[in-house]
């Protein structure tokens, strides 16, 4: 099985070329070469269920292998137990919409780490995924700990790896663009790479290396960590993708790669997929 690429949400070039409705994105998608897409619900679940599995069949139809992105107002590690109680209900409604949708993978943010010790914030967020995971129905549909951009936020390679050991159902969802933000510019080799996949299965077990949902993009960044998502044009912040994919080649890796740049993540997607499909053309 080779690695699958696609968007997250619908690009500037889709609205340009007169298409308007999510509906359509799935064929659009096809037709370009890609295979994969993220529902962005960072904002908010608006779309009911019957839209979902709308979706989901013309997902189905054009080979568009799906994933759910929940709300950014998730925080599994608030220090108020309300705002923790909340958070495992829009997660309920967010798996609800995920199995209408037909996806595979729930994408969630961890929370903040600004009032509290790390370890203390861990520690919470850790407990809400344990009472999440007693009110969601038995699925196929993995949950994914994002790693995140900021370094007042939870959400390290190690701390969202600490969080999926609590069951197999849960998975790490890594941001190479937020783990390159966060250290200030850290990818710029293979072996860089490597060393994701490598602690990854170490901890989890390689299966979880070989099937990684990613997220990629350039992003700007200051001391404090991520500030913007950037396109494939800039040439200021990386990391660059040609390692990352040379990595999942030479490993025989099969990730799905999910490209969040700032309105050209079509096209961006479509750039990496060509080089990682170049790597086997030189053979």
């Amino acid at each position: 099985m080779a690695a699958l690429f696609g968007p997250s949400g619908n690009s500037q070039r889709f609205y340009e070329e007169g298409y308007k409705k999510t509906l359509d994105a799935f064929r659009w998608l096809n037709e370009l070469g890609l295979d994969a897409f993220e529902y962005p619900a960072g904002n908010g679940i608006t779309a009911s269920l019957a839209t979902f599995s709308s979706l989901g069949k013309e997902a189905a139809r054009y080979g568009i292998r799906t994933s759910f992105h929940t709300p950014y107002y998730i925080s599994l590690s608030s220090v108020e137990p309300q705002t923790r109680l909340k958070s495992i209900q829009y997660i309920q409604k967010s798996e609800e919409a995920a199995r209408a949708l037909g996806a595979d993978t729930l994408v969630i943010h961890t929370g903040s780490a600004a009032k509290l010790s790390r370890e203390e914030a861990l520690s919470l967020a850790t407990d809400t995924m344990a009472k999440t995971l007693e009110t969601l129905p038995d699925s196929p549909i993995r949950l994914g700990l994002e790693t995140m951009g900021k370094k007042n936020q939870l959400g390290t390679l190690e701390e969202v790896i600490a969080i999926c050991k609590l069951h197999k159902r849960l998975c790490p969802v890594v941001d190479f663009g937020h783990i390159n933000a966060r250290e200030g510019g850290c990818f710029f080799t293979k072996d860089d790479y490597r060393r994701v996949f490598d602690r990854i299965a170490s901890a989890l077990g390689h299966e979880y290396a070989e099937n990684l949902h990613c997220h990629f993009s350039k992003i700007e960044y200051t001391a404090a960590g991520e500030k913007r998502h950037l396109t494939f044009e800039d040439s200021t912040f990386g990391p660059a993708f040609e390692p990352l994919l040379e990595v999942i080649y030479e490993e025989h890796l099969s990730p799905r790669i999910i490209c969040e740049s700032a309105g050209t993540m079509a096209d961006d997607a479509l750039t990496m997929k060509r080089y990682y499909e170049s790597l086997y053309e030189r053979k």
